[in-house]
């Protein structure tokens, strides 16, 4: 029997249960799981929910998403970046949505260690890691996507790669699972949390498209697992009184009265990954006021006007981050450590640190 994450006195399993719940009602036919009904779904927030599905014991609606991820794979290895449910929305190819595959299957492992859904995702994990390692830069960052012609864009985002960093070890794990070799795949995530780890500290600052109002630039490389231990307790000082907002939560923008519950459960894992479990326990506490009564959780909310935004927006993808911080502040799962204890991933390869960065190619 599943055990089911709590956290005493702020989400009961059963509410963990009727939030997974309330995604499985908005989950397709076809397995897609929609931002809300009638919305989009795009192969990053897709993985997200059936992750958290799987967490609350819905293993059969979890695969039946991981199956239509592997159903509508384009033959390059990737997937378009926004999809209807019997159509392409917008037909880009984003590098970080195609990555995360490799961590939902992990994180499907990890749970419940069933080698054939590894071996039989181990195709289109592989092709998806190619697709993404082929917009890797000569100095190691990862383009942020490709037009769907195939036209790569000019430029990284820090977010994304250091998300693309996480996801390049769950594949690397995986592939060590399955006894394949790919030496390449460990070279390049080595070689992209160095960019990432010089970027952060000042030595890179072209690497990535500016995009320092965003929280996730803030508190993403600490997510990713780049930087870690005393050093991502300093990044995370540094910004925090400029994102975290008392009582209410983390703004997804410095300059903006929006809080939003997934960035808040986000950062809330980034506190817990370098032992900052008070911080971590206020940020989930403040993310339940977002809680609607069906078990849902609403996208976010401007202040102090105390108004529900985008519109009267819920998402899926906001439920999905609710369940999964609950079960890393819990510790309840066997996959609870997968954002916060990076040092369970495969190490990253040893580069020479004091080698000049190359010139990044066009």
């Amino acid at each position: 029997m599943t055990a089911i994450p709590a956290v005493e006195g702020i989400l009961s399993a059963k509410q963990v249960v009727e939030t997974a719940e309330a995604i499985a009602s908005w989950q397709l036919p076809n397995g897609m799981i929609p931002w809300f009904p009638g919305g989009h779904s795009d192969p990053w927030n897709h993985v997200e929910g059936a992750m958290a599905l799987d967490l609350a014991g819905l293993r059969t609606e979890a695969e039946r998403g991981y199956q239509w991820l592997s159903d509508i794979q384009r033959p390059d290895g990737s997937w378009h970046q926004y999809y209807l449910e019997d159509s392409i929305e917008q037909d880009k190819l984003d590098a970080n949505t195609v990555a995360y595959i490799a961590a939902g299957v992990w994180h499907h492992w990890l749970l419940t260690a069933d080698l054939g859904f590894v071996e039989t995702m181990w195709p289109v994990v592989e092709s998806a890691i190619d697709f993404v390692l082929d917009l890797q830069t000569p100095r190691g960052e990862i383009l942020w996507a490709r037009h769907a012609d195939g036209t790569p864009w000019s430029f990284a985002l820090l977010t994304g790669s250091s998300s693309i960093c996480h996801s390049l070890r769950c594949a690397v794990a995986i592939a060590e699972l399955l006894d394949h070799e790919r030496p390449d795949w460990e070279l390049s995530v080595a070689r992209l949390a160095q960019v990432i780890s010089q970027h952060c500290a000042g030595d890179a600052p072209d690497a990535f498209a500016p995009k320092a109002r965003w929280a996730m630039d803030w508190y993403y490389p600490v997510l990713g697992g780049v930087l870690t231990g005393d050093r991502a307790r300093a990044h995370l000082d540094a910004r925090r009184n400029t994102f975290v907002v008392e009582d209410r939560g983390v703004r997804c923008v410095s300059d903006r009265p929006w809080i939003t519950a997934a960035e808040t459960c986000e950062c809330m894992m980034a506190e817990l990954s370098v032992g900052n479990t008070e911080n971590a326990l206020k940020l989930f506490t403040w993310a339940q006021a977002l809680r609607d009564t069906d078990g849902h959780y609403w996208t976010g909310i401007v202040f102090p006007d105390e108004i529900h935004f985008p519109g009267d927006e819920r998402t899926t993808y906001t439920d999905a981050a609710v369940i999964l911080a609950a079960d890393a502040l819990s510790r309840t799962s066997t996959a609870s450590g997968l954002f916060i204890d990076h040092d369970a991933l495969p190490p990253l390869v040893d580069l020479d640190t004091d080698k000049p960065l190359n010139d990044r190619a066009d």
